[in-house]
C-alpha cells in the first residue's frame, strides 16, 4: 500500500500556515477591496496594492489555486464568489476584521505555541507580565482592530442567532461584552419589535456608536457602559454572551453565569455562543483549536462542550438548558430561568 495519501495529508497540515499567510496578507493589502471595482491584469493589480514584480504572479496565482481569485483567458484577475461575499470590505458579509486581527496579532503569537504548552502561560501581550485586555483597551488603535475582529468572527453567528431563538416571544435583549455591536445590530434588523442594547466597558462606547450608526441602527440600538466584573448585569428578557465565557477560568465562568441568572426575570434566557467542543472531545476541530488559542491569549481561559455549559447553568440555578447549532463552527447553549 502506498503511503502517499498519508504523506500528502501530513504535508498539507505542516505547511498550512503558508496558505493562511497568503490570505492574511491579501486582506492586509486590500487586494479583494481593489478587485471589487472590477477585474485587473497582473501589472495593474500589483501596482494598485503595492507589491514587487517578482512577487506578483505567484501570489495572485496562489490565491487562484486557493479558490479566492479567478483568472480569465486574458490574464485578468477577479474576486471569486467567496472573496466577493466575505473579503470585500464594502460587502455586507465582510469578515475581514477577524482576519486583520489574526494577521496583526495571533499569527506571531501562535509561533510560541510550544512554549505555551510547556509553561501554561499566555504568549501574547501578557507574556511580559501585563494583562492582554488591559493592554488592548488602553490603545485606541489596537482596540479598534480587536473589536473589528470580533465583528468579523461574530457576523455569521449573529445572523444565525437571529433565526435560532423565538424572539417574537420576548421584548428585550442585551448583548454582554458587545464589542462593536454586531449581535445587537443583527437582532434589531431582523426583529423590529425588540428593545436591543449592548453592554461593554465605557472605552468601547465610541467604537460601538460609529459601527451602529454606519449600520443604520443608531435609533434602535443603545450602548450600556459597565464592567461585568464590578457591576450587576443589565436586566432584560434575554442576555447574550458571545465568546465571553471562553476567555476565563472555571470560577469566573460560573460567576458570570450566576450574575446572568440574577439579572434575568423568571422565564428569561441566557444564550451562550461559543465554538462548542463536541461532548466526546474527538471531532470538533474549531472548538479544540479555539481552546488552544485561549491558552495563547489568556491566563485561565478554555473552551468547553455543550454538556459542560449545561451543567454549569443548572448548578447556578437555571431550570433547563439546551444546545442549539448556529454555524458549522459555533453553537449556542440556551439556559432558561
Amino acid at each position: 500500500m502506498s503511503d502517499k495519501p498519508t504523506y500528502d495529508r501530513i504535508m498539507q497540515l505542516a505547511t498550512g500556515f503558508w496558505a493562511s499567510k497568503a490570505l492574511l496578507s491579501a486582506v492586509e493589502l486590500n487586494l479583494f477591496g481593489v478587485l471589487a471595482a472590477g477585474p485587473l491584469e497582473a501589472t495593474a493589480l500589483r501596482q494598485r496594492i503595492g507589491i514587487h514584480p517578482r512577487a506578483a504572479r505567484d501570489f495572485f496565482d496562489t490565491l487562484v489555486a486557493l479558490g479566492l481569485l479567478e483568472r480569465d483567458a486574458a490574464g485578468r484577475y477577479a474576486n471569486g464568489a467567496e472573496a466577493a461575499r466575505f473579503l470585500d470590505p464594502a460587502a455586507p458579509g465582510y469578515i475581514g476584521g477577524i482576519i486583520e486581527m489574526l494577521n496583526a496579532r495571533l499569527f506571531t503569537f501562535w509561533g510560541s505555541l510550544t512554549e505555551a504548552l510547556r509553561t501554561g502561560e499566555p504568549q501574547n501581550e501578557a507574556k511580559s507580565g501585563g494583562d492582554v485586555f488591559g493592554s488592548l483597551y488602553a490603545d485606541p488603535d489596537r482596540l479598534e482592530v480587536f473589536l473589528r475582529g470580533m465583528t468579523g468572527i461574530t457576523t455569521p453567528i449573529a445572523e444565525a442567532l437571529a433565526a435560532a431563538f423565538p424572539w417574537q416571544e420576548v421584548a428585550s435583549v442585551v448583548d454582554i461584552g458587545t464589542a462593536q455591536g454586531c449581535v445587537p445590530v443583527r437582532l434589531a434588523r431582523a426583529h423590529p419589535h425588540l428593545q436591543v442594547a449592548g453592554f461593554d466597558l465605557p472605552v468601547v462606547g465610541p467604537v460601538f456608536s460609529r459601527y451602529v450608526a454606519a449600520e443604520g441602527q443608531a435609533e434602535r440600538v443603545r450602548f450600556i457602559p459597565g464592567d461585568f466584573f464590578k457591576d450587576a448585569l443589565p436586566q432584560a428578557d434575554v442576555l447574550v454572551m458571545g465568546m465571553i465565557l471562553h476567555d476565563w477560568d472555571l470560577e469566573t465562568k460560573r460567576m458570570l453565569i450566576r450574575k446572568a441568572h440574577a439579572a434575568l426575570p423568571p422565564g428569561g434566557s441566557l444564550i451562550v455562543c461559543e465554538a462548542l467542543i463536541d461532548d466526546a472531545r474527538q471531532t470538533h476541530l474549531p472548538g479544540l483549536l479555539m481552546s488552544l488559542n485561549m491558552l495563547i491569549e489568556t491566563r485561565g481561559g478554555f473552551d468547553f462542550t455543550g454538556a459542560d455549559c449545561i451543567g454549569w447553568m443548572r448548578e447556578e440555578g437555571f431550570a433547563e438548558a439546551r444546545v442549539v447549532p448556529l454555524t458549522a463552527a459555533h453553537g449556542a447553549v440556551i439556559g432558561r430561568k
